[in-house]
């Protein structure tokens, strides 16, 4: 058992390196003129800021319908309410880590990389909240597709601008 877990999630990984390579290199190999990162950067943000609201908005209807929790009490463990604290908490690191790394690489690759880095961070935050809900395993894709875009736009961008 613990063993298809892992294969589910390296699975997960695989394809979420896989979509970091179509985001950041998509938009640079598709020949898009380049787009100051002043225009692109609030356009950026807006999709990842529209879900983080969701959810957030999804946490304060749980409470507010669930005398348990209404007053501010913790979740219990493993309920609905708690991995969706999880998946906010997860989404707030992953936005932090994208605001360290964006603005360089519009700056470097040019805001459509990070138009796209945006509109691909919100799709994989929704997949990784529903895989999350479903089987655990399954949010690795959710997960990679968000961390990994990041983390190679910051490389590609540092590499862009040493060379």
């Amino acid at each position: 058992m613990l063993r298809s877990r892992r294969s589910t999630i390296l699975a997960g990984m695989a394809a979420g390196l896989l979509w970091a390579i179509v985001l950041v290199g998509g938009p640079q190999w598709a020949g898009l003129p380049y787009l100051p990162a002043t225009l692109a950067l609030p356009g950026a943000f807006l999709a990842p800021g529209l879900v983080l609201a969701l959810m957030i908005g999804r946490l304060a209807q749980r409470r507010f319908f669930d005398d348990a929790i209404i007053d501010g009490q913790p979740f219990a463990p493993g309920s609905a309410a708690d991995i969706d604290q999880r998946v906010l908490v997860n989404t707030v690191e992953q936005l932090v880590l994208a605001l360290a790394i964006w603005p360089f690489a519009a700056m470097t690759l040019g805001g459509a990389v990070a138009i796209a880095l945006g509109l691909g961070f919100a799709l994989m935050r929704l997949l990784f909240w529903l895989g999350y809900h479903l089987s655990p395993p399954l949010r690795g894709v959710g997960f990679a597709g968000t961390f990994y875009p990041s983390v190679l736009a910051g490389l590609w961008s540092l590499v862009a601008w040493l060379v």
